[in-house]
């Protein structure tokens, strides 16, 4: 089978973010047993002008659903980033892996020609088409949100690898 948009998206999307699960849950387990308060790791940052944990996990599964999105030609659903504790992180992974299942596959994979634009006003980006968009624009910016969300929870001690990361067992 070649690759298609959908198959560079939505399976990338899933299996990372599941990953991204997981590492959450090992965090939580960490924190637990170690009698670290939860909010010590979500908010914590790799440097002070960068996002704390939680706006991480946001950020990356607001570029998997909002690509997904784009790319089916779709209105993005909006989150109000107001979570605060680990299940709350989980609930929105979980919501955001049920949004990006429920796309036909059929209209992201028809999205490699199509414009595609993000955001909106003064800071809209426009991409002459989808493959542009998802390839240079999506996954580095959703990669670069779940990895710094990883090295957070690692910079502080927590006991993943990069077999978590890559979701491997």
């Amino acid at each position: 089978m070649s690759l298609t948009m959908y198959s560079a998206s939505v399976p990338v999307f899933r299996r990372t973010l599941g990953s991204l699960a997981a590492v959450l849950e090992t965090a939580e387990t960490h924190a637990q047993q170690h009698k670290i308060e939860p909010v010590a790791l979500l908010q914590a940052r790799l440097f002070p002008d960068m996002f704390p944990l939680i706006k991480q996990v946001q950020v990356a599964t607001d570029f998997a659903k909002g690509a997904s999105a784009r790319l089916a030609g779709q209105e993005v659903p909006r989150y109000e980033d107001n979570e605060q504790t680990f299940a709350e992180l989980q609930q929105r992974i979980t919501k955001t892996l049920g949004y990006i299942e429920s796309l036909p596959e059929e209209d992201i994979a028809a999205s490699g020609e199509r414009p595609v634009t993000h955001g909106a006003g003064e800071r809209a980006r426009h991409f002459d088409s989808g493959d542009a968009y998802l390839v240079g624009f999506v996954l580095p910016n959703f990669y670069f949100h779940v990895t710094t969300a990883y090295a957070i929870l690692r910079h502080n001690g927590v006991p993943i690898g990069k077999r978590d990361f890559l979701g491997v067992s």
